[in-house]
């Protein structure tokens, strides 16, 4: 019966088993999974794929995997953008203070802030060779591909065959924001880098192919944001220190990083 009643709702919490049990005592009911050989997982957060967006992932990948086949991995620069804010940034799964008791624990670590301020977005771009400056980009400015082709594409993108890859050929890569994906945007890209990945051929849904995405934000984050922050100058300046920080994979990368 126990097994059953989990199979049908695996998200049936215990304390909602025991005392929807009816043959069983509620402390016995408690540990019935255990007995038999079920254990508590965390659920992850996933985004949602549809057939539709599965069956072009895999096409994309796959035409991905032909276009740059002769090209080597260090040469592919990717971009992405995030949004930080003021507020210290949590695992609500396996954020615990170890105390004798709630009221032994000082307010400082007993309590979190609610209170966000937003910096706005934070551009950043990095590949085997080195990564760019980070830029960011503070709310209230309206930022579409006009702004993004006059203040990240040309005092940045533009230069970075020389700058960081010593004249040799690169390809830069961006996800689907409307701003990468517009004409003008496609156009700049045809005209002003050696290769990029066109927006018909990158994945949607894709931050599992993006380092930003899977590793580099969450490095910047869990460094910068370790706690809360009064001000978003404050933000800012942690922001850049530690962005500036986070360690090369050899010593050539750092001799050839932008200042």
């Amino acid at each position: 019966m126990v097994r059953e009643r989990f199979r049908r709702n695996p998200h049936r919490s215990m304390r909602n088993f025991a005392l929807g049990a009816q043959y069983i005592s509620p402390s016995n009911a408690k540990g019935c999974p255990k007995r038999l050989g079920m254990r508590s997982f965390k659920r992850k957060k996933v985004q949602f794929l549809s057939g539709s967006v599965k069956e072009k992932r895999v096409s994309l990948s796959k035409s991905l995997l032909a276009l740059h086949a002769i090209e080597v991995l260090e040469n592919i620069h990717f971009s992405d953008e995030k949004n930080f804010t003021t507020e210290e940034a949590t695992n609500s799964q396996n954020d615990r203070v170890i105390s004798t008791s709630v009221s032994a624990i000082p307010d400082k670590f007993r309590y979190m802030s609610d209170e966000k301020t937003a910096v706005g977005d934070d551009l950043g771009w990095v590949s085997a060779v080195g990564r760019t400056p980070l830029i960011l980009i503070l709310p209230g400015l309206k930022f579409n591909a006009k702004t993004y082709q006059e203040l990240v594409l040309e005092p940045v993108v533009k230069g970075l065959s020389q700058i960081m890859f010593s004249g040799q050929p690169f390809v830069f890569q961006q996800d689907g924001a409307p701003d990468h994906t517009t004409n003008t945007t496609q156009d700049w890209m045809k005209h002003n880098t050696p290769n990029f990945i066109h927006k018909d051929v990158w994945p949607p849904y894709s931050p599992d192919l993006n380092p930003m995405d899977y590793s580099v934000w969450s490095i910047l984050e869990n460094k910068a944001c370790s706690v809360s922050h009064n001000t978003v100058s404050s933000l800012k300046i942690s922001l850049c220190r530690e962005w500036d920080e986070i360690p090369p994979r050899n010593s050539a990368c750092r001799s050839r990083r932008i200042p």
